[in-house]
């Protein structure tokens, strides 16, 4: 009996627009816990689409053996929905109460089954999930964007599905919510596949699945064993780099030799058949002879150089392009001790309370659950919105970058969005400085509404950084959601080079740990101190 789940086969699918996303591709999935990984762009949420039945290859099959629940990317849930709609437990659970209320229609019992459980199923599932006090009559509008989510995956585990598919399931969710998803993943004992870019989930699997544009690379084991296989394939990929560039050079100089030697014989033949020191057939043989070699050797040495050639393009495209952002704006730069924000009694409109000195360089993590007002804080510090009370005080020139990347005009090009928010800077030197944000030459001139969303995550960091005046406090809300591991990767290398004050609201700790913050602020009621070592 086969133990594959998920297959596809020649699977290809595009956009009505002629733009291909996945072709011939095969893939084949058994039991265990996947992590599904690969740069922004390469299909992977289009490819969960697929195999849930939410899309039609335009060739090739899927096939899945059991029942699909699937958690997307981007979830909506319609607010006017009570909780336990939501959870597809409405009909059971209101033939169940008819039934108990001595309605005996047959009906009743068609609709409750063999789930007479089914409210202690799902108040034990909502608990798992950290969700005791959602009652089931409360409507969706009433929880927050974290909790719907949660929702969401409670309504597919009391489904008993066979097949688990997630999409970036911890995009959005706060600290505590992320961990009770992780205790859901771990218990999960199906079949499971997980798109996500979130380091301490894709610890919990079984294997990596890296979706490549030649297809999908198997890593056995989780994330750390995954990273460690590629960091060895990667330094071999450029020891073979090293050879090949080594053969390269070789060759060309047997070819250059060669040709000296040939050219050589060519000026001793020609000097004899000027002297005519031998018969002129003879020498008019002789001359064919070397016309001959000379052409063997040359077609040799040029199919040596071509071969040669072809070993050093194949060794480069085995290795990653992992370029990092290099930010080198000095007018960022923030000296220590300067004063870079000052918020005193500062009221916000969810009823928290901020009180906050920032001073130099200092980089600062904002923690806290969802709704607790995180981002309105960072919006009432970069003036967007006013406090509630209180006053806030910039010293230096702010820049934010909002959740929802909505800065960029996409009807403009990334040089012209940035023309734009630095309106002296020469258009030579905007190029050049996109240049440093992996933008070179025609790059630039994409229009921004056809980029990736790794893409569009950095013109739109270009386009805060290069603004002008510089920003000497940078603040950046969420900003690893959507990103795939490269680009989290890029943006840590490109927070590394920057001098001035930061501020991060966000869950992804492994990220902040990376970026060197200096201090860790929890938004409850109030901003209070949190030890980095309890998170």
């Amino acid at each position: 009996m086969s133990t594959t789940s998920i297959t596809c086969t020649r699977l290809s699918f595009g956009w009505p627009d002629g733009s291909s996303v996945l072709t011939d591709l095969d893939l084949a999935v058994g039991p265990g816990r996947t992590g599904l990984i690969g740069l922004n762009g390469t299909g992977k949420s289009t490819l969960l689409k697929l195999i849930a039945g939410e899309l039609t290859p335009l060739d090739g099959s899927v096939r899945v053996a059991g029942e699909i629940g699937y958690l997307p990317q981007n979830l909506t849930l319609d607010t006017t929905l009570r909780v336990d709609e939501a959870l597809g437990i409405a009909a059971a659970r209101a033939a169940l109460h008819a039934i108990e209320a001595g309605d005996a229609a047959e009906e009743h019992f068609t609709a409750v089954g063999d789930d007479w459980d089914v409210e202690e199923r799902a108040r034990a599932t909502l608990d798992q999930l950290g969700l005791t006090g959602i009652g089931l009559d409360r409507t969706i509008g009433e929880v927050s964007g974290g909790e719907s989510v949660l929702l969401r995956l409670a309504a597919l585990l009391l489904s008993r599905p066979d097949v688990l598919l997630l999409d970036e399931p911890t995009n959005n969710l706060d600290r505590e919510a992320r961990h009770r998803l992780y205790d859901a993943v771990t218990a999960w004992s199906g079949v499971l596949v997980v798109v996500s870019h979130d380091r301490e989930l894709l610890r919990l699997v079984d294997q990596i699945a890296d979706l490549r544009p030649d297809g999908v690379h198997w890593y056995g084991g989780n994330l750390d064993a995954y990273e460690e296989a590629v960091a060895a394939e990667q330094e071999a990929a450029a020891r073979m780099v090293r050879v090949a560039e080594a053969d390269m050079k070789r060759q060309k100089r047997e070819l250059t030799e060669s040709q000296s030697k040939l050219a050589k014989r060519v000026r001793y033949g020609n000097k004899m058949h000027a002297n005519k020191r031998e018969p002129k057939i003879i020498m008019n043989q002789r001359k064919r002879d070397a016309q001959v070699s000379a052409g063997k050797h040359r077609i040799m040495h040029e199919q040596r150089l071509e071969d040669a050639k072809e070993r050093l393009d194949e060794a480069v495209e085995a290795v990653r392009d992992d370029a990092e952002i290099r930010v080198d704006l000095p007018f960022t730069a923030v000296p220590p001790g300067r004063q870079v924000l000052t918020m005193r009694g500062v009221g916000l409109r969810y009823g928290a309370r901020a009180q906050l000195d920032l001073h130099g360089p200092e980089r600062i993590a904002l923690l806290g659950r969802n709704g607790a007002g995180k981002s309105t804080l960072l919006r009432t510090i970069a003036g967007q919105i006013p406090p509630e009370e209180g006053e806030v005080q910039t010293h230096v020139p702010v820049r934010s970058l909002p959740q929802r990347l909505d800065v960029l005009d996409d009807g403009l090009t990334i040089v012209e969005n940035v023309a734009r928010l630095a309106p002296e800077a020469t258009n030579n030197r905007i190029r050049a400085q996109l240049a440093r944000f992996l933008f070179k030459g025609a790059r630039a001139d994409q229009t921004v509404g056809t980029l990736s969303g790794g893409e569009r995550f950095r013109a739109t960091l270009a386009a805060v950084m290069l603004a002008e005046p510089a920003p000497q406090l940078l603040m950046l809300d969420e900003p690893t959601n959507n990103l795939d591991m490269a680009s989290v990767r890029q943006l840590t290398a490109a927070l590394a080079s920057y001098e001035g004050a930061l501020i991060v609201a966000g869950h992804d700790v492994p990220f902040l740990r990376d970026i060197g913050i200096t201090r860790w602020l929890r938004l409850d009621e109030e901003l209070t101190p949190v030890d980095p070592e309890e998170l």
